[in-house]
């Protein structure tokens, strides 16, 4: 065999061996999807973010072998960022992310977080779906703010989650089941969640008989709520609610007791939605919330199978946690992202993506997120089912939820009734 030829077999057989090589890993050349994952990891908003290592791993676990589109399978990125609880570092990270060339981002909990993050993808023609944030703060506390009264469509972000009413409807359910005077104590902080409370609830509630007593906006992270608690003892106010922050629950429910302030009914979003700082309040039976997922709900992830109760379970398992809410959303979020890029067929591509996110109707752990129908006041959102919950001492963990208001969802059910704080 002559040299000449000799080399040129050496090439084939040098490029045959390359090819095996590269079949052998078939994600190993391929463009990553890339995701955007914020949330608020530390700061006062951190309970929020306890089960995202989990999640995440959940997450990267069913993408090992890449996210199949079409005859072929992309490895999968998933960048996460810790928004701190402030608006100012959400935005800042948002933007970093977009940087790094995300092709989808990701966020979740509370509008200190959502809105920032949503607001930086609005102006960069990212894709964004967001969860997490009562719907109407997240599309009305925006840069630039929309007219309400004429509300446009956002072209790049998008929201699932429950509305003030589905919060209202639920509670009052709720109270309804308690003999109680009706008249109703407002703990509503000096932030987008109690500026939007503090007008809903009373505009809802006056007309069904509550009397409102409205000490105004408390700044958060404050150390005397003594004004807002006597304010209410002197009404005789038989129900508290609001949408304190953890810490400022907690200060709220310790200064209560030492000033001998106990109302029948403390009914409380935000702050009440997690296990870990009921327990460590240590007073909490009785206390009840809003319940936006849990074991008891009967839905599945379309991604790995599991039933909310195997997701729970799979958390404790790994954590040695109780199941805490957000757990389901910050998972629904991984079903969503992989069912649009599955859908548009190009995660490069983020005007097909939104085309995708737009046409989306998917059954998924917390519900059917479904954006092709107009649930909602305004555009861009896909609203999740609610129902309420009261903690009660448990046999397992110190204070368990019982779901204890199901009438708007029915298919959720009922554990018990609502029960008057001792």
């Amino acid at each position: 065999m002559d040299r000449r030829r000799f080399v040129q077999l050496a090439a084939l057989s040098g490029a045959a061996l390359l090819a095996g090589c590269r079949t052998s890993d078939p994600l190993a050349n391929r463009q990553p999807i890339r995701l955007g994952y914020v949330t608020p990891q530390s700061g006062p908003l951190s309970i929020f973010g306890e089960a995202d290592n989990f999640v995440i791993g959940r997450a990267q676990e069913a993408f090992k072998d890449g996210l199949q589109i079409g005859r072929r399978a992309y490895p999968v990125e998933i960048l996460a960022r810790d928004s701190q609880s402030d608006p100012v570092r959400a935005g800042e990270v948002a933007r970093q992310l977009i940087d790094e060339q995300v092709h989808l981002m990701l966020v979740s909990s509370a509008p200190e977080t959502t809105n920032p993050v949503a607001d930086a993808c609005e102006r960069a023609g990212v894709p964004c779906i967001s969860t997490v944030t009562p719907y109407q703060p997240w599309f009305l506390v925006r840069d630039p703010a929309p007219d309400p009264r004429d509300p446009k469509p956002y072209q790049w972000t998008w929201h699932f989650y429950w509305g003030l009413e589905d919060l209202i409807s639920v509670f009052a359910d709720m109270w309804g089941q308690v003999e109680n005077n009706q008249v109703l104590g407002g703990l509503w902080p000096k932030d987008d969640d109690g500026e939007f409370a503090a007008r809903s609830f009373p505009a809802a509630l006056r007309p069904q008989g509550y009397e409102i007593v409205d000490p105004g906006r408390y700044q958060g992270n404050t150390d005397s709520f003594e004004a807002e608690i006597q304010r209410f003892k002197d009404a005789e106010a038989d129900i508290v609610t609001g949408v304190p922050t953890p810490p400022d629950f907690a200060t709220f429910w310790k200064q209560a007791g030492e000033q001998g302030y106990r109302p029948k009914i403390t009914t409380v979003a935000k702050a009440a939605l997690f296990p870990a700082f009921m327990e460590a309040m240590g007073t909490a039976a009785g206390v009840s919330t809003s319940v936006s997922w849990s074991p008891m709900h009967p839905f599945s992830s379309s991604l790995t199978g599991e039933s909310s109760a195997a997701l729970a379970e799979a958390f404790t398992t790994a954590t040695g946690r109780q199941w805490t809410q957000p757990i389901g959303f910050a998972h629904a979020l991984f079903e969503l992202a992989a069912h649009v890029v599955r859908q548009a067929g190009d995660a490069a591509d983020p005007q097909a993506i939104t085309d995708a996110i737009k046409a989306t109707r998917l059954d998924t752990v917390v519900g059917s997120v479904d954006w092709t129908s107009k649930r909602a006041d305004f555009p861009n959102v896909a609203r999740t089912p609610l129902v309420g919950g009261q903690w009660r001492p448990g046999t397992t963990w110190p204070f368990e939820l019982e779901i204890v208001s199901n009438a708007t969802n029915p298919e959720i059910p009922a554990t018990g009734t609502l029960q008057p704080i001792a």
